[in-house]
Protein backbone atom coordinates (compact mmCIF):
# COMPACT_ATOMS: atom_id res chain seq x y z
CA UNK A 1 0.00 0.00 0.00
CA UNK A 2 1.14 3.34 -1.54
CA UNK A 3 1.16 5.68 1.71
CA UNK A 4 4.25 8.07 0.36
CA UNK A 5 1.37 11.01 -0.27
CA UNK A 6 1.94 11.40 3.30
CA UNK A 7 5.50 11.89 3.11
CA UNK A 8 5.15 16.10 2.15
CA UNK A 9 2.13 16.17 5.10
CA UNK A 10 4.60 15.18 7.42
CA UNK A 11 7.30 17.24 6.34
CA UNK A 12 4.46 20.10 6.65
CA UNK A 13 3.40 19.17 10.69
CA UNK A 14 6.83 19.68 12.09
CA UNK A 15 10.29 18.87 12.40
CA UNK A 16 10.14 16.88 15.38
CA UNK A 17 7.20 14.34 15.03
CA UNK A 18 6.19 11.31 17.92
CA UNK A 19 3.75 8.94 16.45
CA UNK A 20 1.95 6.39 18.97
CA UNK A 21 -0.10 3.54 17.43
CA UNK A 22 -0.88 -0.05 19.07
CA UNK A 23 1.48 -3.03 18.24
CA UNK A 24 2.01 -4.62 14.53
CA UNK A 25 0.43 -1.55 13.12
CA UNK A 26 3.26 -1.01 10.49
CA UNK A 27 5.12 1.89 12.43
CA UNK A 28 8.46 0.18 11.56
CA UNK A 29 7.84 -0.17 8.28
CA UNK A 30 6.90 3.59 7.99
CA UNK A 31 10.44 4.41 9.95
CA UNK A 32 11.82 2.15 7.39
CA UNK A 33 10.01 4.44 4.12
CA UNK A 34 11.37 7.62 5.86
CA UNK A 35 14.60 6.20 5.86
CA UNK A 36 14.95 4.82 1.83
CA UNK A 37 13.77 8.56 1.05
CA UNK A 38 15.45 10.85 3.35
CA UNK A 39 18.95 8.76 3.44
CA UNK A 40 21.55 11.14 1.23
CA UNK A 41 23.50 7.82 0.79
CA UNK A 42 20.63 6.28 -1.12
CA UNK A 43 20.21 9.07 -3.81
CA UNK A 44 21.10 6.50 -6.68
CA UNK A 45 18.78 3.61 -5.15
CA UNK A 46 15.74 6.67 -5.22
CA UNK A 47 13.82 4.89 -8.60
CA UNK A 48 14.54 1.32 -7.87
CA UNK A 49 12.92 1.87 -4.44
CA UNK A 50 9.93 4.41 -4.69
CA UNK A 51 9.17 3.82 -8.62
CA UNK A 52 5.35 3.90 -8.79
CA UNK A 53 4.62 5.46 -5.56
CA UNK A 54 3.05 8.79 -5.62
CA UNK A 55 6.21 10.42 -4.14
CA UNK A 56 8.24 9.14 -6.95
CA UNK A 57 6.17 11.40 -9.02
CA UNK A 58 6.27 14.19 -6.51
CA UNK A 59 9.12 14.36 -4.56
CA UNK A 60 10.00 17.08 -2.23
CA UNK A 61 13.18 19.34 -2.09
CA UNK A 62 14.31 17.13 1.28
CA UNK A 63 14.45 13.74 -0.53
CA UNK A 64 17.99 11.48 -0.36
CA UNK A 65 19.16 15.42 1.87
CA UNK A 66 20.08 13.84 5.70
CA UNK A 67 22.23 11.49 7.16
CA UNK A 68 20.43 8.88 9.11
CA UNK A 69 20.91 7.91 12.59
CA UNK A 70 18.33 5.28 13.89
CA UNK A 71 17.85 3.54 17.02
CA UNK A 72 15.77 0.46 17.63
CA UNK A 73 14.69 -0.02 21.32
CA UNK A 74 13.04 -3.56 20.72
CA UNK A 75 16.67 -4.70 20.62
CA UNK A 76 17.45 -3.66 24.20
CA UNK A 77 17.63 -6.20 27.05
CA UNK A 78 14.79 -5.16 29.26
CA UNK A 79 16.12 -7.65 31.97
CA UNK A 80 16.83 -5.07 34.39
CA UNK A 81 20.86 -6.07 35.30
CA UNK A 82 21.38 -6.25 31.81
CA UNK A 83 19.64 -3.21 30.29
CA UNK A 84 21.66 -0.62 30.76
CA UNK A 85 24.44 -2.23 29.41
CA UNK A 86 22.30 -3.78 26.31
CA UNK A 87 20.79 -0.13 25.58
CA UNK A 88 24.19 1.69 25.56
CA UNK A 89 25.74 -1.32 23.01
CA UNK A 90 22.83 -0.81 20.81
CA UNK A 91 23.26 3.35 20.73
CA UNK A 92 27.00 2.36 20.36
CA UNK A 93 26.27 0.03 17.37
CA UNK A 94 24.17 2.48 15.77
CA UNK A 95 27.09 5.06 16.13
CA UNK A 96 29.20 2.56 14.27
CA UNK A 97 27.78 2.00 11.34
CA UNK A 98 26.55 5.36 10.89
CA UNK A 99 30.11 6.72 10.63
CA UNK A 100 30.86 3.41 8.26
CA UNK A 101 27.99 4.80 6.16
CA UNK A 102 28.59 8.21 6.01
CA UNK A 103 32.31 8.50 5.76
CA UNK A 104 32.84 10.70 3.06
CA UNK A 105 30.67 13.59 5.17
CA UNK A 106 33.19 12.48 8.62
CA UNK A 107 36.77 13.70 9.00
CA UNK A 108 39.20 11.85 10.68
CA UNK A 109 38.77 13.84 13.83
CA UNK A 110 35.35 13.17 14.04
CA UNK A 111 36.12 9.08 14.08
CA UNK A 112 39.10 10.02 16.85
CA UNK A 113 36.87 12.12 19.29
CA UNK A 114 34.08 9.05 18.98
CA UNK A 115 36.52 7.30 20.00
CA UNK A 116 37.75 8.71 23.21
CA UNK A 117 34.91 9.22 24.53
CA UNK A 118 33.39 6.42 27.03
CA UNK A 119 29.52 6.96 26.98
CA UNK A 120 26.84 6.92 24.77
CA UNK A 121 25.65 9.90 25.64
CA UNK A 122 29.02 11.87 25.24
CA UNK A 123 29.35 10.38 21.93
CA UNK A 124 25.52 11.18 21.09
CA UNK A 125 26.29 14.74 22.20
CA UNK A 126 29.59 14.69 20.34
CA UNK A 127 27.81 13.39 17.06
CA UNK A 128 25.18 15.99 16.88
CA UNK A 129 27.32 19.16 17.92
CA UNK A 130 29.73 17.81 15.31
CA UNK A 131 26.93 17.87 12.87
CA UNK A 132 25.86 21.27 13.49
CA UNK A 133 29.38 23.15 13.26
CA UNK A 134 29.94 21.15 9.80
CA UNK A 135 26.35 22.03 8.22
CA UNK A 136 25.42 18.40 8.03
CA UNK A 137 21.68 17.99 8.38
CA UNK A 138 20.82 14.46 11.02
CA UNK A 139 17.21 12.78 10.40
CA UNK A 140 17.05 10.96 14.16
CA UNK A 141 15.17 8.13 13.95
CA UNK A 142 13.85 6.02 16.98
CA UNK A 143 11.55 2.93 16.58
CA UNK A 144 9.78 1.69 19.93
CA UNK A 145 11.02 4.20 22.04
CA UNK A 146 9.09 2.61 24.70
CA UNK A 147 9.67 -0.84 24.51
CA UNK A 148 12.17 -1.78 27.22
CA UNK A 149 11.20 0.42 29.07
CA UNK A 150 7.21 -0.70 28.83
CA UNK A 151 8.38 -4.37 30.11
CA UNK A 152 10.67 -3.11 32.40
CA UNK A 153 7.56 -1.32 34.19
CA UNK A 154 4.93 -4.46 34.12
CA UNK A 155 7.94 -6.80 35.24
CA UNK A 156 10.53 -5.20 37.51
CA UNK A 157 8.18 -2.73 38.70
CA UNK A 158 7.61 1.48 38.99
CA UNK A 159 10.82 1.57 41.12
CA UNK A 160 13.07 0.02 38.31
CA UNK A 161 10.86 2.17 35.80
CA UNK A 162 12.23 5.38 37.49
CA UNK A 163 15.63 4.53 37.60
CA UNK A 164 15.78 4.85 34.07
CA UNK A 165 13.06 7.76 33.13
CA UNK A 166 13.54 10.33 36.13
CA UNK A 167 16.57 12.28 37.73
CA UNK A 168 20.09 10.87 36.66
CA UNK A 169 18.60 7.49 34.70
CA UNK A 170 20.30 7.01 31.57
CA UNK A 171 17.39 6.88 29.85
CA UNK A 172 16.26 10.03 30.42
CA UNK A 173 20.15 11.41 30.11
CA UNK A 174 19.85 10.24 26.47
CA UNK A 175 16.59 12.15 25.63
CA UNK A 176 17.81 15.17 27.81
CA UNK A 177 20.94 15.29 24.91
CA UNK A 178 18.46 14.95 21.78
CA UNK A 179 16.35 17.86 23.63
CA UNK A 180 20.07 19.53 24.41
CA UNK A 181 20.60 19.50 20.43
CA UNK A 182 17.48 19.94 19.19
CA UNK A 183 17.51 23.93 21.48
CA UNK A 184 21.00 25.15 19.96
CA UNK A 185 21.06 27.29 17.50
CA UNK A 186 23.72 25.35 14.91
CA UNK A 187 21.41 21.74 16.04
CA UNK A 188 22.90 18.71 13.98
CA UNK A 189 19.24 17.27 14.38
CA UNK A 190 17.13 18.71 11.43
CA UNK A 191 14.50 15.93 11.80
CA UNK A 192 13.72 13.55 14.36
CA UNK A 193 10.58 10.71 14.62
CA UNK A 194 10.26 8.55 17.08
CA UNK A 195 7.15 6.01 17.69
CA UNK A 196 6.17 4.09 20.83
CA UNK A 197 2.62 2.69 21.78
CA UNK A 198 1.89 5.15 24.70
CA UNK A 199 3.06 8.59 26.11
CA UNK A 200 3.96 7.77 29.50
CA UNK A 201 7.54 7.04 28.68
CA UNK A 202 8.07 10.53 26.88
CA UNK A 203 5.87 12.29 29.32
CA UNK A 204 8.67 10.53 31.81
CA UNK A 205 11.35 11.92 29.93
CA UNK A 206 10.77 14.79 28.35
CA UNK A 207 7.60 16.09 30.07
CA UNK A 208 5.08 15.28 27.31
CA UNK A 209 7.81 15.85 24.26
CA UNK A 210 7.62 19.18 24.83
CA UNK A 211 10.27 19.40 21.92
CA UNK A 212 8.27 18.82 18.90
CA UNK A 213 4.70 17.93 17.86
CA UNK A 214 2.75 14.74 18.69
CA UNK A 215 0.79 14.13 15.96
CA UNK A 216 -1.26 11.03 17.07
CA UNK A 217 -4.74 12.39 17.76
CA UNK A 218 -4.56 14.18 14.26
CA UNK A 219 -6.96 13.55 12.24
CA UNK A 220 -4.70 14.21 9.02
CA UNK A 221 -2.42 11.18 9.95
CA UNK A 222 -5.44 8.98 10.86
CA UNK A 223 -4.92 6.65 7.81
CA UNK A 224 -1.29 6.96 7.89
CA UNK A 225 -0.84 3.09 9.36
CA UNK A 226 -3.58 0.74 8.67
CA UNK A 227 -5.74 -0.35 5.50
CA UNK A 228 -8.89 0.93 4.30
CA UNK A 229 -11.64 -1.00 2.89
CA UNK A 230 -10.59 -0.36 -0.68
CA UNK A 231 -7.25 -1.45 0.68
CA UNK A 232 -8.14 -4.86 1.71
CA UNK A 233 -10.48 -5.25 -0.95
CA UNK A 234 -7.28 -4.41 -3.43
CA UNK A 235 -5.49 -6.86 -1.93
CA UNK A 236 -7.92 -9.41 -2.28
CA UNK A 237 -8.84 -8.90 -6.31
CA UNK A 238 -4.56 -8.71 -7.30
CA UNK A 239 -4.68 -11.93 -5.78
CA UNK A 240 -7.37 -13.34 -7.72
CA UNK A 241 -5.93 -11.81 -10.62
CA UNK A 242 -3.08 -13.04 -10.59
CA UNK A 243 -4.26 -16.55 -10.54
CA UNK A 244 -4.77 -17.33 -6.66
CA UNK A 245 -8.49 -19.01 -6.32
CA UNK A 246 -9.77 -17.39 -3.08
CA UNK A 247 -12.89 -18.52 -1.27
CA UNK A 248 -16.25 -15.56 -2.02
CA UNK A 249 -14.64 -12.28 -1.80
CA UNK A 250 -17.68 -10.92 -0.27
CA UNK A 251 -17.72 -13.22 2.24
CA UNK A 252 -14.23 -12.99 3.36
CA UNK A 253 -14.38 -9.03 3.96
CA UNK A 254 -17.41 -9.53 6.11
CA UNK A 255 -15.36 -11.36 8.31
CA UNK A 256 -12.77 -9.38 7.95
CA UNK A 257 -15.05 -6.73 9.53
CA UNK A 258 -15.93 -8.67 11.74
CA UNK A 259 -12.48 -9.44 13.30
CA UNK A 260 -9.48 -6.80 11.93
CA UNK A 261 -11.91 -3.69 11.68
CA UNK A 262 -13.21 -0.60 12.77
CA UNK A 263 -9.94 1.50 14.22
CA UNK A 264 -10.32 5.25 13.89
CA UNK A 265 -6.81 7.44 15.60
CA UNK A 266 -8.91 10.89 16.22
CA UNK A 267 -12.17 11.80 17.08
CA UNK A 268 -12.70 13.84 13.82
CA UNK A 269 -11.89 10.81 11.55
CA UNK A 270 -14.09 9.54 9.42
CA UNK A 271 -12.71 6.84 8.09
CA UNK A 272 -12.31 3.56 9.67
CA UNK A 273 -9.11 1.15 9.62
CA UNK A 274 -8.55 -2.59 9.25
CA UNK A 275 -5.51 -3.97 11.54
CA UNK A 276 -2.33 -4.21 8.96
CA UNK A 277 -0.82 -7.31 10.66
CA UNK A 278 -4.06 -9.18 11.12
CA UNK A 279 -5.22 -8.54 7.42
CA UNK A 280 -1.66 -9.98 6.04
CA UNK A 281 -1.89 -12.79 8.41
CA UNK A 282 -5.01 -13.66 7.37
CA UNK A 283 -4.54 -13.33 3.75
CA UNK A 284 -0.96 -14.94 3.58
CA UNK A 285 -2.41 -18.05 5.84
CA UNK A 286 -5.71 -18.01 2.79
CA UNK A 287 -2.93 -18.04 -0.25
CA UNK A 288 -0.62 -20.37 1.10
CA UNK A 289 -3.09 -23.21 2.81
CA UNK A 290 -6.71 -22.43 0.68
CA UNK A 291 -8.23 -22.04 3.95
CA UNK A 292 -9.05 -19.65 6.71
CA UNK A 293 -6.19 -19.61 9.48
CA UNK A 294 -7.59 -21.97 12.58
CA UNK A 295 -6.66 -19.06 14.90
CA UNK A 296 -8.41 -15.66 13.16
CA UNK A 297 -5.94 -13.50 15.93
CA UNK A 298 -2.32 -13.55 15.29
CA UNK A 299 -0.20 -14.84 18.11
CA UNK A 300 2.13 -11.92 17.37
CA UNK A 301 -0.70 -9.51 17.83
CA UNK A 302 -2.29 -10.63 21.57
CA UNK A 303 -1.59 -7.49 24.56
CA UNK A 304 -0.60 -10.20 27.39
CA UNK A 305 -2.40 -9.27 30.03
CA UNK A 306 0.78 -8.53 31.85
CA UNK A 307 1.24 -5.48 30.09
CA UNK A 308 -1.71 -4.67 32.30
CA UNK A 309 -1.92 -6.61 35.41
CA UNK A 310 0.04 -4.12 37.00
CA UNK A 311 -2.84 -1.76 36.64
CA UNK A 312 -5.42 -3.71 37.76
CA UNK A 313 -4.14 -6.03 40.80
CA UNK A 314 -2.90 -3.98 43.88
CA UNK A 315 -2.31 -5.51 47.29
CA UNK A 316 -4.02 -9.05 45.70
CA UNK A 317 -7.23 -6.81 44.87
CA UNK A 318 -8.59 -6.25 41.56
CA UNK A 319 -8.95 -2.28 42.01
CA UNK A 320 -11.23 0.41 39.71
CA UNK A 321 -8.69 -0.04 36.59
CA UNK A 322 -10.28 -3.46 36.59
CA UNK A 323 -13.84 -2.34 37.07
CA UNK A 324 -13.25 0.15 34.23
CA UNK A 325 -12.24 -2.99 32.13
CA UNK A 326 -15.52 -4.99 33.65
CA UNK A 327 -17.74 -2.09 32.82
CA UNK A 328 -15.98 -1.49 29.38
CA UNK A 329 -16.76 -5.39 28.38
CA UNK A 330 -20.13 -5.21 29.82
CA UNK A 331 -21.53 -2.23 27.34
CA UNK A 332 -19.17 -2.38 24.61
CA UNK A 333 -17.10 0.81 25.54
CA UNK A 334 -17.29 4.21 27.09
CA UNK A 335 -17.21 7.91 27.06
CA UNK A 336 -14.30 9.58 27.85
CA UNK A 337 -11.70 11.68 26.63
CA UNK A 338 -8.32 10.77 25.36
CA UNK A 339 -5.35 12.53 27.05
CA UNK A 340 -2.02 12.94 24.89
CA UNK A 341 0.45 12.95 27.91
CA UNK A 342 0.48 11.57 31.51
CA UNK A 343 3.26 10.43 33.42
CA UNK A 344 3.32 7.07 34.97
CA UNK A 345 2.11 8.17 38.86
CA UNK A 346 -1.14 9.14 37.03
CA UNK A 347 -2.27 5.97 35.47
CA UNK A 348 -4.59 5.23 38.00
CA UNK A 349 -6.48 8.17 37.00
CA UNK A 350 -9.51 6.62 35.46
CA UNK A 351 -9.00 9.02 31.93
CA UNK A 352 -5.50 8.07 32.02
CA UNK A 353 -5.95 4.09 32.22
CA UNK A 354 -8.80 4.96 29.39
CA UNK A 355 -6.36 6.66 27.35
CA UNK A 356 -3.62 3.73 27.87
CA UNK A 357 -6.57 1.26 26.65
CA UNK A 358 -7.06 3.42 23.56
CA UNK A 359 -3.25 3.64 22.76
CA UNK A 360 -3.06 -0.15 22.85
CA UNK A 361 -5.82 -0.72 20.58
CA UNK A 362 -8.05 -2.20 23.13
CA UNK A 363 -10.56 0.71 22.34
CA UNK A 364 -11.29 3.20 19.40
CA UNK A 365 -13.58 6.04 18.90
CA UNK A 366 -17.09 5.44 17.18
CA UNK A 367 -17.77 9.61 17.51
CA UNK A 368 -16.84 12.83 19.31
CA UNK A 369 -15.68 11.25 23.00
CA UNK A 370 -17.35 7.50 22.39
CA UNK A 371 -14.87 5.31 22.55
CA UNK A 372 -15.85 1.63 21.79
CA UNK A 373 -13.98 -1.90 21.14
CA UNK A 374 -13.54 -2.12 17.50
CA UNK A 375 -14.17 -5.62 16.70
CA UNK A 376 -14.58 -8.94 17.79
CA UNK A 377 -10.58 -9.76 18.17
CA UNK A 378 -10.46 -7.23 20.89
CA UNK A 379 -13.56 -8.26 22.54
CA UNK A 380 -12.12 -11.59 22.84
CA UNK A 381 -9.17 -10.46 24.00
CA UNK A 382 -11.10 -8.10 26.76
CA UNK A 383 -13.39 -11.41 28.06
CA UNK A 384 -9.37 -12.75 28.83
CA UNK A 385 -8.66 -10.12 30.67
CA UNK A 386 -11.74 -10.57 32.70
CA UNK A 387 -10.87 -14.20 33.14
CA UNK A 388 -7.16 -13.48 33.83
CA UNK A 389 -7.76 -11.25 36.55
CA UNK A 390 -10.67 -13.06 38.31
CA UNK A 391 -7.79 -15.69 38.43
CA UNK A 392 -5.15 -13.12 39.12
CA UNK A 393 -6.52 -12.64 42.55
CA UNK A 394 -7.77 -16.26 43.20
CA UNK A 395 -11.49 -14.96 42.96
CA UNK A 396 -12.50 -17.69 40.13
CA UNK A 397 -9.98 -19.94 38.48
CA UNK A 398 -11.59 -22.99 36.89
CA UNK A 399 -10.19 -25.81 34.62
CA UNK A 400 -10.78 -24.00 31.08
CA UNK A 401 -9.82 -27.10 29.40
CA UNK A 402 -12.71 -29.14 31.08
CA UNK A 403 -14.84 -26.53 29.88
CA UNK A 404 -13.89 -25.67 26.43
CA UNK A 405 -14.85 -29.79 26.20
CA UNK A 406 -18.05 -29.15 27.85
CA UNK A 407 -19.27 -26.00 25.09
CA UNK A 408 -17.75 -28.37 22.53
CA UNK A 409 -19.80 -31.06 23.61
CA UNK A 410 -22.67 -28.24 23.45
CA UNK A 411 -21.71 -26.77 19.97
CA UNK A 412 -22.01 -30.96 18.56
CA UNK A 413 -23.88 -32.95 20.66
CA UNK A 414 -26.32 -30.12 21.60
CA UNK A 415 -25.50 -30.75 25.03
CA UNK A 416 -26.18 -27.41 27.17
CA UNK A 417 -26.92 -28.37 30.28
CA UNK A 418 -23.33 -29.07 31.64
CA UNK A 419 -21.89 -25.82 30.52
CA UNK A 420 -24.43 -23.89 32.93
CA UNK A 421 -24.26 -26.67 35.61
CA UNK A 422 -20.35 -26.84 35.47
CA UNK A 423 -20.20 -22.57 36.07
CA UNK A 424 -22.96 -22.35 38.52
CA UNK A 425 -21.02 -25.47 40.54
CA UNK A 426 -18.08 -23.38 40.35
CA UNK A 427 -19.97 -20.37 41.78
CA UNK A 428 -21.62 -22.47 44.72
CA UNK A 429 -17.63 -23.37 45.46
CA UNK A 430 -15.73 -20.56 44.70
CA UNK A 431 -17.57 -17.87 47.06
CA UNK A 432 -15.67 -15.12 46.36
CA UNK A 433 -17.00 -14.13 42.92
CA UNK A 434 -20.27 -13.62 44.07
CA UNK A 435 -19.50 -10.47 44.78
CA UNK A 436 -18.95 -9.38 41.34
CA UNK A 437 -21.91 -11.36 40.28
CA UNK A 438 -24.69 -8.38 40.84
CA UNK A 439 -26.82 -7.54 37.84
CA UNK A 440 -28.54 -9.21 34.70
CA UNK A 441 -25.86 -7.33 32.59
CA UNK A 442 -22.61 -8.39 34.65
CA UNK A 443 -23.75 -12.27 34.79
CA UNK A 444 -24.18 -11.90 31.08
CA UNK A 445 -20.44 -10.59 31.12
CA UNK A 446 -19.56 -13.52 33.00
CA UNK A 447 -21.30 -16.08 31.08
CA UNK A 448 -19.48 -15.18 27.74
CA UNK A 449 -16.34 -13.85 29.07
CA UNK A 450 -16.21 -18.14 29.48
CA UNK A 451 -18.30 -18.96 26.35
CA UNK A 452 -15.61 -16.95 25.02
CA UNK A 453 -13.14 -19.19 26.01
CA UNK A 454 -13.41 -21.48 22.64
CA UNK A 455 -14.37 -20.03 19.48
CA UNK A 456 -17.14 -22.89 18.09
CA UNK A 457 -19.30 -19.73 17.85
CA UNK A 458 -19.92 -15.93 17.86
CA UNK A 459 -21.25 -14.51 20.55
CA UNK A 460 -23.95 -11.83 20.30
CA UNK A 461 -24.92 -9.95 23.10
CA UNK A 462 -28.42 -7.79 23.38
CA UNK A 463 -28.63 -8.56 19.71
CA UNK A 464 -32.17 -6.94 17.78
CA UNK A 465 -33.93 -9.51 16.18
CA UNK A 466 -37.92 -10.51 16.80
CA UNK A 467 -38.65 -7.32 17.74
CA UNK A 468 -36.87 -7.66 20.97
CA UNK A 469 -33.29 -7.63 22.00
CA UNK A 470 -32.01 -11.45 22.94
CA UNK A 471 -29.61 -11.30 25.39
CA UNK A 472 -27.25 -13.85 24.15
CA UNK A 473 -27.37 -15.84 20.63
CA UNK A 474 -24.22 -18.20 19.94
CA UNK A 475 -24.41 -18.24 16.27
CA UNK A 476 -22.36 -21.28 14.83
CA UNK A 477 -18.92 -20.05 13.39
CA UNK A 478 -19.45 -22.04 10.16
CA UNK A 479 -16.34 -19.68 8.60
CA UNK A 480 -14.41 -22.15 10.66
CA UNK A 481 -16.40 -25.10 12.51
CA UNK A 482 -19.02 -26.22 9.30
CA UNK A 483 -20.13 -29.45 10.58
CA UNK A 484 -21.41 -27.37 13.96
CA UNK A 485 -24.56 -29.06 14.75
CA UNK A 486 -26.89 -26.54 17.23
CA UNK A 487 -27.27 -23.26 17.75
CA UNK A 488 -28.15 -21.34 20.82
CA UNK A 489 -31.16 -18.28 21.86
CA UNK A 490 -30.11 -17.58 25.56
CA UNK A 491 -32.58 -15.66 27.64
CA UNK A 492 -31.29 -14.71 31.27
CA UNK A 493 -33.26 -13.58 34.36
CA UNK A 494 -31.77 -11.92 36.82
CA UNK A 495 -34.05 -11.39 39.89
CA UNK A 496 -32.17 -9.92 43.29
CA UNK A 497 -31.81 -12.37 46.01
CA UNK A 498 -33.74 -9.92 48.16
CA UNK A 499 -36.90 -9.64 45.63
CA UNK A 500 -37.23 -13.24 44.96
CA UNK A 501 -40.50 -15.24 44.87
CA UNK A 502 -41.19 -18.30 43.70
CA UNK A 503 -44.36 -16.42 41.86
CA UNK A 504 -41.96 -14.05 40.39
CA UNK A 505 -39.55 -16.31 38.94
CA UNK A 506 -42.80 -18.12 37.51
CA UNK A 507 -43.74 -15.08 36.15
CA UNK A 508 -39.98 -14.60 34.47
CA UNK A 509 -40.03 -18.33 33.04
CA UNK A 510 -42.72 -17.67 31.17
CA UNK A 511 -41.93 -14.32 29.95
CA UNK A 512 -38.83 -15.64 28.88
CA UNK A 513 -40.39 -18.28 26.61
CA UNK A 514 -42.77 -15.82 24.85
CA UNK A 515 -39.15 -13.43 23.92
CA UNK A 516 -37.55 -16.41 22.89
CA UNK A 517 -40.30 -17.59 20.23
CA UNK A 518 -40.29 -14.25 19.11
CA UNK A 519 -36.31 -14.25 18.40
CA UNK A 520 -36.56 -17.37 16.52
CA UNK A 521 -38.75 -16.37 14.13
CA UNK A 522 -36.60 -13.31 13.09
CA UNK A 523 -35.57 -13.93 9.18
CA UNK A 524 -32.13 -13.44 9.89
CA UNK A 525 -31.93 -16.11 12.56
CA UNK A 526 -33.56 -18.52 10.29
CA UNK A 527 -31.80 -17.93 7.42
CA UNK A 528 -28.31 -18.59 9.45
CA UNK A 529 -29.38 -21.64 11.14
CA UNK A 530 -30.73 -23.58 8.11
CA UNK A 531 -29.17 -27.26 8.40
CA UNK A 532 -28.65 -26.43 12.41
CA UNK A 533 -30.50 -27.62 15.37
CA UNK A 534 -31.39 -24.04 16.96
CA UNK A 535 -32.09 -24.10 20.86
CA UNK A 536 -33.49 -22.00 23.13
CA UNK A 537 -32.17 -21.84 26.48
CA UNK A 538 -33.58 -20.26 29.49
CA UNK A 539 -31.50 -19.18 32.57
CA UNK A 540 -33.24 -17.49 36.09
CA UNK A 541 -30.62 -16.52 38.41
CA UNK A 542 -31.64 -15.26 42.22
CA UNK A 543 -28.44 -13.24 42.54
CA UNK A 544 -25.99 -15.01 41.69
CA UNK A 545 -27.05 -18.45 41.86
CA UNK A 546 -28.67 -20.27 39.01
CA UNK A 547 -32.18 -21.18 40.38
CA UNK A 548 -33.70 -22.53 37.00
CA UNK A 549 -32.47 -23.51 33.73
CA UNK A 550 -34.45 -25.21 30.56
CA UNK A 551 -34.82 -25.66 27.13
CA UNK A 552 -37.82 -23.94 25.33
CA UNK A 553 -38.96 -25.95 22.03
CA UNK A 554 -38.83 -23.25 19.34
CA UNK A 555 -41.77 -23.05 17.16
Amino acid sequence: MDKTHYIPQLESAGDFLFLIRPRRFGKSSLLTVLECYYDIARQEEFDELFAGTHIHAHPTPEKNAYLILKFNFSQVDPDIDQVEASFNGHVRNSFYFFGQKYKAFLDESYFKMMASHQQPYQQLEFLLNYAGIKGLKVYVLIDEYDNFTNTILTTAGQSHYHELTHGAGFFRFFFSILKGAVDQADSGISHMFITGVSPVTMDDVTSGFNIGQNISLDSTFNELLGFTEADVLGILHYYQANGIALADVNEIIALLRTWYDNYRFSKHATTHLFNTNLVLYFVKHLISKGVFPDNLIDPNIRIDYGKLRHLVVLDRRLNGNFSHIKNITETGGIISDIVDSFPVEDLIRPENFISLLYYFGLLSYKAKDELIIPNRTVQKLMYSYLREGYKDVDVFNIDLWQFANLVRQMAYQGEWQPVFQFLAAEVEQQTSIRDYLTGEKVVQTFLLAYLNVTDYYITHTEKEMGKGFVDLYLEPFFSKYEDIKSSYLIELKYIKRSDFTEALKQEQIEDAKTQLQKYATDARVVQANQGVNLIGVMLVFRGWELVHYEEVALV
